[in-house]
């Protein structure tokens, strides 16, 4: 089997991933599997790739900034790092909510910017096949949903994979590297 590693940090502690084939009995590549931090916002579970991610913390203090994007929530310090946080509930247009003891940060970088995502609570690392995922429906890859990658299914269940490359265009990434 071959194997990409990268650590990523889950409330403080370090876990090492990796994303593996699937070699069948020739030794060829039968299919890829994919590992994916899941999350919800709302009554929607989103996947995003464990490779992209560099950490997920627990909510801190959010300090505001004026004049920030209506989407930003204000910048936290971390380690010693400014970050500015996302609220991806007003990303995605929905109400937003009060923190509680299941909302995380997702930390991310995104075209050499660190930025943090909040998102409603972290519900596991899955791995899934890649030909479990399925390109994203008319109705879902409308123009306001170009950063959807595609819809994962699982058994009973249904992940929306988000594109976080494309999540921010190039002007609100703009305004992100200023806050």
């Amino acid at each position: 089997m071959r194997y990409q590693s990268r650590s990523v940090i889950l409330d403080g502690v370090a876990m090492r991933t990796e994303v593996e084939d699937i070699v069948d009995e020739d030794g060829e590549v039968d299919q890829k599997l994919t590992q994916l931090v899941t999350f919800s916002i709302g009554d929607e579970e989103f996947g995003v790739n464990i490779l992209q991610v560099q950490e997920i913390i627990r909510t801190m203090e959010i300090t505001n900034v004026p004049r920030a994007p209506e989407f930003v929530e204000g910048v936290i310090n971390l380690r010693g790092k400014v970050i500015p946080i996302v609220d991806m509930r007003r990303r995605f247009g929905l109400q937003s909510k009060e923190h509680d003891k299941y909302t995380r940060i997702i930390v991310i970088e995104i075209d050499m910017i660190i930025v943090g995502f909040v998102v409603d609570s972290v519900s596991e690392v899955l791995r899934i096949p890649a030909n479990s995922v399925q390109p994203p429906p008319p109705v879902v890859a409308g123009m306001d949903s170009d950063y959807i990658d595609g819809v994962g299914k699982l058994d009973d269940r249904l992940l929306i994979l988000l594109d976080l490359d494309s999540l921010l265009d190039n002007e609100e990434k703009e305004a992100l590297s200023t806050v």
